[in-house]
């Protein structure tokens, strides 16, 4: 199966978040992100997993 691969504002609109919200995560709470040249890519699958453990996280 091929990879997904979404920018920061794939990102935005996926998640209904700010930019600036998505370069927090990245370097304050891990969110899975690639940097490419100047760009930062997510792989949707790992969006999605590392979504579901913080919301597994944030109900113990």
């Amino acid at each position: 199966m091929e990879d997904r691969w979404l920018t920061v504002d794939d990102i935005c609109k996926y998640l209904s978040i700010t930019k600036d919200t998505v370069y927090k995560w990245i370097e304050q709470k891990g969110m899975p992100a690639s940097k490419i040249g100047r760009k930062w890519l997510f792989r949707k699958e790992d969006i999605d997993d590392w979504v579901k453990s913080k919301s597994n996280s944030d109900e113990k």
